[in-house]
C-alpha cells in the first residue's frame, strides 16, 4: 500500500480543510461537497482525512463493522455474543463512479436463496463505509440509480436489498463526502442537499503558493515515505486536537441566543426546509468544540452559515452558489452575544515543520497533477470566466463595433441581451426504444422501470424474473428427481428481466444570432426558450451542445457536456448580428453529432433548430443559400436524427420558411408560444413526425 500524502502538508484551502475537520469531529454534519476546477487537490485531501479520525471499536470477523457495545439487532452476521471488540482504523472507501448496484449494496446468491432458502450474502461498499468515509470522486457524474441508493442509506442509516421476496438490511452510518468540477455538471437537487457543508476550491495565482506546492508535491513523489515521516508531528497534533474536540462536544451550550440567529439566518436568505437549521447548529456546536469552547458565538454561526448554505439557495442549476455576506452580517447584528469573550481563538491548525501558518499548510496540494491550491472562493464555480473569448461584449459606443462587412454586410454587432424568465417547456423525445444512458426523456432498455419481458442473463444475474424462471425450471423436476416440495433449480433456468425505461440524449441546439433575430425583444424571449429547453435537459439528465451562426460560419460555442450551466451561460453572452448561414449552422451540427456518435454510440441525438428560417448567406460554401441549406437539412433526415424546429418569425407577415425546413429535417416546427407547457397550441412529443401529420396537426389547430 503506497504512504498517502499528509493531510497537513497539503497547501492552502483554509475552507475545504476546516469543513473535512469539522466532520471529523462531528459526524452528525453531515459530510463535505467540495467544487472546484480540476487539480485542486480535492481528492489528495478528502483521501488524507482518514488517517487524522480516531479508530473505530469493532466486534471480531463482523463483516459490518458492529460495535461491541451496541451491535446491530439485524446484522447479517449476528447475532452477536458479548465479548471484547478489536479496534481498526477508521476506513475511507472509495465508490467508483462507473460501479454496479450490487457493488455499492451488496450482492445476494439468487440461485441459492431459492433452491436452498439460504440468505448468502456478499456486502457491498456501503457494509464497507459504515461508521468510517464514503468518498465519491466526480459525484456529479454518478448515475441516477446510484445517487437513489445513496439517498436511501442517507436518510436511514441502513441499506435494503430486496430481492424477489428476500430480504437483507444492516446498518449503514458513513460520512458522505463528494468532489465534483462543476463544468461537468449540476448534481441533483436531492443529493445536492444531503451533503452537509460544501466548500468552492480554486488554484491560486500567487506564485509563492505555487512554488511551494511542486516543491511539496516533488519532494512527496521523489520520497514518500520520508515526506510522511517529516510531517508526522503535525499530523499527530491534528488527530489529537479532532479527539479533543470530540470528547468537548457534548459539553458545548448551543444557547438561545446561537438558535435565534441560526433561525433568523435560514429565514433571511429563503432556504427550504428545516435541514439547513439542523445543520448550522451541528456545524456552529463543532466550530466550538474544535476552538476548545463550551459556548457557541456568533462568529461560529457566521462560519457556520458560509459552510452550510451555499448550495442550498440555489433555485435552479443556472443559479451560481454563493452567500451575501453583508446581508449575513445585517442579520447576525441583530442578535449579538450576551456576553463576548475578547480573548483570541486558538489556531485553526498547528504550524508545519518549515514554519509556515496554518495558511501555508491547509489543504491545497496539487494532487496527482500537481496543480496548486488556496485561492479565494469566488474564483471558481460555473460562472467564473473561462477564456477573454467567453466575456460578454461591450454595450454599444463602448468600444469601436465591427462593421457591416465584418458581419457578413447586415449592419453592426448587437451587443447580448439578457433572456426571457424561463418557463416550463412540453416535452420533446427521440422516437423508438434505445440503449443510452439513464435518464427521463425518451423509451429505453434499461436496468431500471417496469418489466417487460425476460431472457436468459448475460454474465451476473441482477433482477430475476421470478414467473419465467419458475417456468423454465418447472417442467424438468421429474427428471431432477424431485422429492419435497422445494423447486430444483439449476442455474440454466434463471431468467433476467427486461426493463423499459426513460434514457438521457444530446440534445444539440442550434441558434440563429444573424441579423435578423437582432431585435431585442426577440432575442431576449429566443434566449428565454433555449433557457428553459435547457432547464429541461438538466431535469432529464441529456447532455447539451450548442452551436451558433451569424454573418459568414458557424460555431461550435459548446461542445457536448452535461453542464447545462455551461451552455447557460454561453447563451447569456451571445450577440447578435451580421448574415444567416444557415447551411453552415446545420452542416457543423453534423459533423458534431458525428463525432459524438463515435464517442458515445448508445446516446441517441435529438436536434433543436431556433430560428426564423431564413438563409442569406452561404458563407465560405458558395452557392444558392436556400437550396444549400434545404441539402444539408436533408442529409440529416437521411440519417436519422431526430429534429425539431422552435420557429422565431414574429409579426403580422410570417413567410413560414420555419416549417420549411422542418419539413426538410423530417421533424415538427413549434413557435416558442407552442413551446410552453401550459400553451393551448398542441405540440407532439414524437419529433419524427410525418410531414402529412404536421399539415393535419396543424388544421385542427385552426379549427
Amino acid at each position: 500500500m503506497s504512504t498517502p500524502y499528509p493531510f497537513t502538508a497539503v497547501v492552502g484551502q483554509t475552507d475545504l480543510r476546516l469543513a473535512l475537520l469539522l466532520n471529523a469531529v462531528s459526524p452528525a454534519v453531515g459530510g463535505v461537497l467540495v467544487r472546484g476546477e480540476k487539480g485542486t487537490a480535492k481528492s489528495t485531501a478528502v483521501r488524507a482525512l482518514s488517517a487524522l479520525l480516531p479508530q473505530v471499536d469493532v466486534v471480531p470477523g463482523c463483516r459490518f463493522s458492529c460495535a461491541p457495545g451496541a451491535p446491530d439487532p439485524a446484522c447479517p452476521d449476528g447475532p452477536h455474543e458479548p465479548g471484547p471488540g478489536a479496534v481498526r482504523p477508521a476506513r475511507m472507501v472509495e465508490l467508483p463512479v462507473g460501479a454496479s448496484e450490487d457493488r455499492l449494496v451488496g450482492a445476494l446468491d439468487i440461485e441459492r436463496a431459492l433452491a436452498e432458502g439460504v440468505k448468502a450474502f456478499e456486502p457491498g461498499l456501503l457494509a464497507d463505509a459504515h461508521r468510517g468515509i464514503l468518498y465519491v470522486d466526480e459525484v456529479n457524474l454518478l448515475h441516477d440509480h446510484l445517487i437513489d441508493l445513496l439517498l436511501d442509506a442517507a436518510a436511514m442509516g441502513a441499506s435494503y436489498v430486496e430481492r424477489e421476496g428476500v430480504s437483507v438490511r444492516h446498518a449503514a452510518r458513513f460520512l458522505l463526502v463528494g468532489t465534483m468540477n462543476p463544468e461537468e455538471g449540476e448534481l441533483r437537487p436531492q443529493l445536492l442537499d444531503r451533503f452537509g457543508l460544501t466548500v468552492e476550491v480554486a488554484a491560486s495565482r500567487e506564485p509563492a503558493q505555487r512554488v511551494e506546492v511542486v516543491r511539496r508535491r516533488l519532494a512527496y513523489e521523489d520520497d514518500p515515505a520520508g515526506f510522511a515521516t517529516r510531517w508526522a508531528g503535525d499530523e499527530h497534533e491534528v488527530r489529537a486536537r479532532v479527539v479533543a474536540a470530540r470528547a468537548l462536544l457534548p459539553k458545548v451550550s448551543l444557547g438561545d441566543t446561537a438558535l435565534l440567529q441560526i433561525a433568523a439566518t435560514c429565514a433571511g436568505f429563503e432556504v427550504d426546509g428545516m435541514r439547513a437549521d439542523i445543520v448550522m447548529a451541528r456545524t456552529a456546536t463543532a466550530l466550538a468544540a474544535w476552538a476548545g469552547r463550551t459556548e457557541v458565538r456568533k462568529e461560529d454561526v457566521r462560519q457556520a452559515a458560509l459552510l452550510a448554505l451555499p448550495h442550498r439557495r440555489r433555485r435552479n442549476p443556472f443559479d451560481a452558489p454563493g452567500l451575501d455576506e453583508d446581508l449575513l452580517d445585517r442579520i447576525l447584528d441583530e442578535f449579538p452575544d450576551e456576553e463576548p469573550d475578547p480573548d483570541p481563538e486558538p489556531e485553526p491548525g498547528p504550524e508545519g515543520p518549515d514554519g509556515n501558518g496554518p495558511d501555508d499548510s491547509g489543504p491545497g496540494d496539487g494532487g496527482p497533477d500537481g496543480g496548486p491550491g488556496g485561492t479565494p472562493p469566488q474564483e471558481s464555480g460555473p460562472d467564473a470566466p473561462a477564456s477573454d473569448a467567453e466575456t460578454p461584449q461591450s454595450p454599444q459606443g463602448s468600444e469601436p463595433q465591427p462593421s457591416a462587412q465584418e458581419n457578413g454586410g447586415a449592419g453592426p454587432e448587437q451587443a447580448a441581451v439578457r433572456a426571457a424568465e424561463p418557463f416550463r417547456t412540453k416535452m420533446l423525445s427521440v422516437p423508438g426504444l434505445g440503449e443510452g444512458a439513464s435518464g427521463r426523456r425518451s423509451r429505453a432498455r434499461t436496468a431500471h422501470g417496469r418489466t417487460t419481458g425476460a431472457q436468459r442473463p448475460r454474465g451476473h444475474l441482477t433482477k430475476l424474473h421470478l414467473a419465467a424462471t419458475i417456468q423454465a425450471a418447472a417442467p424438468h423436476q421429474k427428471a431432477r428427481g424431485r422429492s419435497g416440495r422445494g423447486l430444483v433449480v439449476r442455474k440454466d433456468d434463471l431468467r433476467q428481466a427486461t426493463r423499459e425505461g426513460r434514457e438521457g440524449n444530446l440534445v444539440l441546439f442550434v441558434v440563429d444570432a444573424s441579423g435578423s433575430m437582432a431585435a431585442r425583444q426577440r432575442m431576449s424571449a429566443v434566449k428565454g426558450a433555449v433557457l428553459s429547453l435547457l432547464l429541461d435537459a438538466y431535469q432529464r439528465r441529456d447532455k447539451v451542445g450548442l452551436i451558433t451562426f451569424r454573418g459568414a460560419g458557424a460555431q461550435l460555442a459548446l461542445p457536448p457536456t452535461s453542464s447545462v450551466d455551461a451552455a447557460a451561460a454561453r447563451l447569456e453572452q451571445l450577440p447578435t448580428g451580421g448574415r444567416t448561414p444557415l447551411a453552415a449552422g446545420l452542416l457543423t451540427a453534423h459533423e458534431t453529432l458525428r463525432i459524438e456518435r463515435l464517442r458515445d454510440p448508445s446516446r441517441r441525438p435529438l436536434l433543436v433548430v431556433v430560428t426564423d428560417g431564413r438563409a442569406t448567406s452561404a458563407g465560405a460554401l458558395g452557392g444558392d443559400p436556400r437550396e444549400l441549406s434545404r441539402r444539408s437539412a436533408r442529409m440529416l433526415a437521411a440519417e436519422g436524427v431526430a429534429s425539431v424546429v422552435v420557429d422565431c418569425e414574429s409579426g403580422p407577415v410570417r413567410l413560414g420558411l420555419a416549417g420549411v425546413l422542418a419539413a426538410d429535417l423530417g421533424g415538427p416546427a413549434v413557435s416558442l408560444d407552442g413551446l410552453r407547457a401550459d400553451s393551448l397550441a398542441g405540440l407532439v412529443k414524437n419529433v419524427r413526425t410525418a410531414v402529412t401529420s404536421q399539415s393535419s396537426h396543424t388544421n385542427r389547430r385552426a379549427a
